[in-house]
C-alpha cells in the first residue's frame, strides 16, 4: 500500500498514468475498489464512469471537471488533478447522503406541487360548481371536470328519489351526452349502495370486465383497464354516484389521486344537493306564488272588469294589495269584487294577503252582506297570530239591462271613483273601520248605478302616494288621479287601468313605492244592431 501523504485521507484517492494503469491508490481507494492494486487496469477493476473519465482527462486539451457515478452502492463525485508527467490523481467524495437527501427534496418538491395544482383545481371546480344553481348545467360541469381532471372518463348517476335516475356520461375532451333509456344500476358492482347509503360509504374498486356497456361513454379511447364508484355526499342524503374510469394503458389510481377523487366528490355532492335544493324551493315558490297572484279578469255576465297590480320591490311578484272577482252564479247574481291592502309590504304582506283572500271565498256565500261578511273578515284576522291590518273595499255588481247596478262597502280603504258621461269623476260616499285592528267594525254601503261607458274605479293607496314630480318628493295625490280618470271617460275597462297605472308609475320613475293595485268595473256600450 502506498506510503504517499494522501495514504490515509478518508476520502477515496486513486492515482493513475496515461494508459489508463493505477499507480498508487489509498486505503480508502483499496476498500471501495477490493480489485484494484497498482499495476491493474483501470477499466478491468473500477467502474466503467471513472474509466471512461480517466480515458477523457488524459486527453490533449480535456475538460478537468468532476464527473459523477455509482461505486459499491454509493454515489461519489470524481475530482481530477492532472500532473504534467501524464499522471492523474482522482479524488473521490462521497455524495449519496446529500443526493438521496436532494432526491428526498425533489420528490417533497414534486409532491407540493402536485398538491398545490390538486387544490387549485378543487378551487376551480367549486367555483364552476357553486356558479350555477340550475341542476343539469350543475351535474354537466360535474362530469366534465371529472373527465378532465380525475380520469379518462366521468359517469355521473344522480339520485332521484322514486324516480328514473338520470344518467349523464363524458370522455376526456369530448361532449357531455345523456342517456335517454333506463339502465338497470345492479349491472354495475356497488353503485346501488352508493346512492342509497348516507353516510357514504367508501369508495369501491370494480373489476373492468364486471361493467355494463352503458357506463363507457362514446369516445372512451380504449378498453377500461380501472374503474371506481365514487358516492356523492349530499345534505342528509347522498347526492348521487360518480363512477371513474381510466384506460387499461393510462393512470393508476394512487393514494394522492383517490383522496383528491374523494375531495372532488365532495363539493360536487354539496353543489348539486344546493341545486337540487334551490330547484325544489323554487317550485313549491311558483306553486304559492301562482295563487297569490291577482287574476286576469274579463267581461263577466255583461259587465266589463280589468285590474293591473305591480308590486313595491322590483324582484317581487306578490306583496301586499291584493284584488279578485268573484263571479256571480249566473246573470242574475252579482259578482264580488274585493281590492284591498295589507300592512307593510314584502312576504310577510304576502302570506297575509293570502289568508284574507282565503277567507274572503270561503265568506262567498254571505256577500248578499257586505257588512257581516267584512265583520267575519276582521273577527279572523284578530285570532290570526300575525298582528297586521287592511283595508278592504267591496263591491257587487250585476247587470241590469244595459246598466251596471253596484253596491260598495268600504272598511278603511279609500273610497271608489265614478268616471261618469262628460268626464264627471264622483267620490262614492261609503267609510269605515279598517279589518284586523278593532274588535268590532263599521262600515257604510252605498249603492251607485253605471251607465254604458261609465267606470266605478277601486285604487289601493300606492297609486296616490306614489312620490315622484319634478322635485321627487311630491305625492301623486287624489286630485291628480281625479284628473287622470277625468281624461278617461268612455274609455274601456282595460284601457283605463293601463293608463293610471302607467301615469302613476313614471310619475314615481324609479324611487321606491308602495303596492299599486287597480280595478276598473265597467258598464260596456251596448252592441250595434
Amino acid at each position: 500500500m502506498t506510503e504517499a501523504p494522501w495514504g490515509a485521507a478518508p476520502y477515496p484517492v486513486v492515482l493513475a498514468d496515461a494508459a489508463g494503469r493505477v499507480v498508487e491508490l489509498n486505503q480508502a481507494a483499496a476498500r471501495l475498489f477490493p480489485r484494484a492494486e497498482p499495476g491493474t487496469s483501470l477499466a478491468a477493476t473500477m467502474p466503467g464512469w471513472l474509466a471512461e473519465a480517466h480515458r477523457d482527462a488524459c486527453a490533449p486539451g480535456a475538460d478537468t471537471g468532476p464527473v459523477r457515478g455509482e461505486a459499491g452502492q454509493r454515489s461519489f463525485a470524481a475530482y481530477p488533478a492532472p500532473s504534467p508527467d501524464g499522471y492523474v490523481m482522482w479524488w473521490l467524495v462521497d455524495e449519496t447522503d446529500r443526493r438521496r437527501a436532494e432526491a428526498a427534496r425533489r420528490r417533497a418538491e414534486a409532491e407540493l406541487a402536485a398538491e398545490r395544482e390538486r387544490m387549485a383545481l378543487l378551487a376551480e371546480a367549486a367555483n364552476a360548481l357553486l356558479t350555477t344553481l340550475n341542476v343539469d348545467r350543475c351535474t354537466e360541469a360535474t362530469v366534465r371536470l371529472a373527465a378532465e381532471h380525475l380520469a379518462d372518463a366521468a359517469v355521473l348517476v344522480a339520485h332521484a328519489e322514486g324516480r328514473r335516475p338520470p344518467v349523464v356520461l363524458a370522455a376526456h375532451g369530448g361532449e357531455v351526452s345523456r342517456l335517454a333509456a333506463p339502465v338497470a344500476l345492479a349491472e354495475v358492482p356497488g353503485l346501488s349502495e352508493a346512492l342509497r347509503h348516507f353516510p357514504p360509504v367508501p369508495s369501491r374498486w370494480i373489476d373492468p370486465g364486471e361493467l355494463p356497456p352503458w357506463v363507457v361513454p362514446e369516445g372512451f379511447p380504449g378498453p377500461v383497464g380501472v374503474a371506481v364508484v365514487t358516492p356523492l355526499p349530499g345534505v342528509c342524503a347522498p347526492a348521487g354516484a360518480l363512477i371513474l374510469l381510466c384506460r387499461g394503458d393510462g393512470q393508476v389510481f394512487g393514494e394522492n389521486e383517490e383522496r383528491f377523487a374523494r375531495s372532488f366528490a365532495v363539493r360536487a355532492g354539496a353543489a348539486l344537493s344546493a341545486a337540487r335544493m334551490y330547484a325544489e324551493q323554487t317550485g313549491i315558490s311558483t306553486i304559492l306564488m301562482r295563487d297569490l297572484l291577482p287574476p286576469r279578469l274579463h267581461r263577466v255576465h255583461g259587465v266589463d272588469f280589468a285590474g293591473r297590480y305591480r308590486a313595491s320591490v322590483r324582484s317581487e311578484l306578490v306583496g301586499g294589495d291584493f284584488y279578485e272577482v268573484h263571479p256571480g252564479a249566473d246573470e242574475t247574481a252579482e259578482s264580488l269584487v274585493a281590492l284591498g291592502d295589507v300592512c307593510g309590504k314584502g312576504l310577510e304582506a304576502a302570506v297575509t294577503t293570502g289568508k284574507i283572500r282565503t277567507t274572503l271565498r270561503a265568506l262567498l256565500p254571505m256577500a248578499g252582506d257586505h257588512l257581516r261578511m267584512l265583520s267575519l273578515l276582521n273577527g279572523a284576522l284578530l285570532e290570526a297570530e300575525s298582528s297586521r291590518f287592511a283595508t278592504v273595499v267591496l263591491a257587487s255588481a250585476l247587470r241590469v239591462d244595459d246598466r251596471v247596478r253596484l253596491r260598495l262597502t268600504s272598511a278603511g280603504h279609500p273610497p271608489p271613483l265614478i268616471v261618469r258621461s262628460g268626464g264627471v269623476v264622483e267620490e262614492a260616499a261609503t267609510q269605515g273601520l279598517l279589518i284586523g285592528a278593532f274588535p268590532e267594525i263599521e262600515a257604510t254601503t252605498v249603492q251607485a248605478e253605471l251607465a254604458p261607458g261609465e267606470t266605478c274605479v277601486l285604487y289601493t293607496d300606492g297609486i296616490t302616494e306614489a312620490r315622484g314630480g319634478p322635485l321627487g318628493d311630491a305625492m301623486f295625490g287624489e286630485r291628480r288621479l281625479m284628473d287622470t280618470l277625468s281624461e278617461c271617460e268612455g274609455m274601456p275597462a282595460a284601457a283605463i287601468v293601463e293608463h293610471v297605472q302607467m301615469l302613476a308609475t313614471q310619475w314615481a320613475g324609479n324611487r321606491d313605492h308602495d303596492d299599486m293595485a287597480i280595478v276598473a268595473i265597467s258598464a260596456p256600450y251596448p252592441r250595434s244592431p
